[in-house]
């Protein structure tokens, strides 16, 4: 289930990386004024994924199209949410940790089947390039920042508000720049690490960042985490900086200062993920 405590990775695409009909839809709902902006849109994500449940499990129901729109320059560009994987993720996830008897019972093993299918589609970089299967424009993690999406900006792209009711922290930017970085971060961990889980875990990300155009804007959101921490933590925070700090000793070989910065950015980020269990 989407939760609300959560920070999200984004990218939007420019509408020529659309076929014709999708840049006509899109178009138009952009013009229409449809789409909710960053800070209401979990909400609805939420809510459609709840209402979809509900709808007697028969199969994974059909979701109307919605999408994040961003101006950018002169350009208009989307990042679709897909929520029809949502569903599928929260049919899996419903079933999590629950006696087989009664997850048959919530969820149908042909549902489940089906919602397996789903997110295995596109897990598979191969298959979505190959077969057509709609990218996934945004990966959500709850109750953190997973370590690995701050290779893929830089701390001068934050843009901050403290504002009541519209507190926002975020980072955009080119992702000709989030793929130079990211494959440079790759070189460095593989180099100083080998095969390690971070390594892997920026690979992966590397790759999902190749899969879209290359005008698209890369967007990490501190979503709903923002109202878990006070305005002097938000202000001060320097994630990237700390993950660019701690690449750099690395390729230098500087052990100490390497695992200064990443045990300042654990620390930091732990203390987020403890708030889960006084929820």
């Amino acid at each position: 289930m989407p939760s609300l405590f959560a920070s999200y990775l984004r990218v939007y695409e420019p509408l020529t990386a659309f076929d014709r009909d999708r840049q006509v839809f899109w178009r138009k709902y952009a013009r229409e004024g449809r789409a909710l902006g960053p800070v209401e849109g979990p909400v609805r994500q939420r809510s459609a994924v709840l209402e979809a449940l509900g709808a007697g499990w028969t199969r994974l129901p059909d979701l109307p199209d919605e999408a994040y729109v961003l101006q950018w320059g002169d350009s208009l560009l989307v990042c679709p949410w897909n929520l029809r994987l949502r569903v599928a993720e929260a049919a899996l996830n419903a079933r999590d940790g629950v006696p087989s008897v009664l997850a048959d019972a919530f969820v149908p093993p042909v549902l489940a089947g089906q919602a397996k299918a789903i997110v295995e589609d596109w897990r598979s970089g191969a298959k979505v390039l190959e077969h057509g299967v709609p990218r996934v424009h945004e990966q959500i993690a709850t109750w953190g920042v997973p370590l690995r999406w701050f290779v893929f900006v830089d701390l001068e792209e934050r843009e901050i508000e403290l504002a009541s009711g519209r507190r926002t922290l975020r980072y955009r930017t080119e992702i000709s720049k989030a793929r130079r970085r990211a494959h440079r971060g790759v070189a460095v961990l593989r180099k100083s690490l080998g095969d390690a889980p971070i390594t892997e875990a920026v690979e992966e990300g590397t790759r999902w960042l190749e899969e879209f155009h290359p005008r698209s804007i890369v967007e990490l959101d501190y979503g709903g985490l923002v109202n878990l921490l006070p305005d002097d933590v938000l202000a001060g925070d320097d994630s990237p900086g700390l993950v660019a700090a701690g690449l750099s000793a690395l390729s230098r070989g500087d052990a100490d200062d390497a695992s200064a910065a990443y045990e300042k950015l654990v620390d930091r980020w732990r203390a987020v993920q403890l708030l889960e269990r006084c929820n």
